[in-house]
């Protein structure tokens, strides 16, 4: 899936770099590829051993090399990405926004390839609902799902009915918010404003999907009995979208 992503990325950052406004060469979309695949997974699995994993990692620092057992963040891997571009945008001698609103529309296909992998994984399964598509999980194939999160006895053969909130988010944070940022980066815009788009989108999706999905065991909820680590870190996003968006249209003169 990570694979899907960048590949599926990368083309689409040949079709935007066609556009003579943009000013955006065959070559540093190649190169901008490298910094993002660097950014993603550098910022996804050093994220999700500070954010989720923090007490793991103090007692086993070599578990934060171990990436064949899981843990990939997606605010991790956006900080990531947004020192990846600073970087990049350096080496460019481009204003970094120029560089975010370019690569902004391209996000989404990652994020969906992303979700559809954890389904096929068989992670991050939503809370249980009575909706006609929610899915019975396999007690004894997900060992800890039925244990840590849903605290079934080992007898039971089959959680209950649960959303599926990978395919929600697959949906939602790839296809939708791709749709989204490709119309609306098809004119020109001024300066952070894709971005700003970007993570007020994301931040809304992301935050509402939440209340279906069920809190990491080692963590549950941090406030009000409802409130995730999820949905604590895109906060931020939501008012650092709203500020590039109100900035944006506030210095038109710019354009992405």
């Amino acid at each position: 899936m990570y694979l899907v992503g960048f590949v599926g990325g990368w083309w689409l950052a040949r079709l935007r770099a066609a556009r003579a406004d943009l000013g955006w060469s065959r070559q540093q979309v190649d190169d901008l590829l490298f910094y993002v695949v660097l950014g993603v997974i550098l910022g996804g699995r050093i994220g999700y051993t500070l954010f989720y994993g923090m007490a793991n990692l103090l007692e086993d620092p070599l578990s934060l090399f171990r990436i064949w057992e899981g843990g990939m963040s997606f605010h991790g891997g956006l900080l990531g990405v947004l020192i990846a571009m600073w970087l990049y945008a350096r080496r460019l001698s481009r204003p970094f926004f120029q560089l975010t609103d370019f690569l902004a529309p391209l996000i989404p296909v990652g994020l969906g390839a992303g979700r559809l992998g954890n389904f096929i994984n068989g992670e991050l399964w939503g809370a249980p609902g009575n909706v006609p598509w929610a899915m019975r999980v396999s007690c004894e194939q997900f060992i800890s799902l039925c244990r840590d999160k849903l605290q079934l006895p080992f007898a039971t053969e089959f959680t209950p009915p649960l959303h599926p909130t990978q395919l929600y988010e697959s949906l939602l944070e790839g296809l939708v918010l791709f749709i989204l940022l490709w119309l609306f980066s098809s004119r020109p815009r001024p300066l952070m404003a894709v971005s700003g788009l970007f993570l007020v989108a994301y931040g809304l999706f992301r935050f509402g999907i939440e209340f279906l999905r069920m809190p990491d065991a080692h963590i549950g909820y941090l406030a009000f009995g409802w409130l995730t680590m999820g949905q604590l870190l895109t906060l931020p996003m939501l008012a650092g979208g709203s500020i590039l968006l109100v900035l944006a249209y506030r210095n038109q003169g710019k354009v992405n």
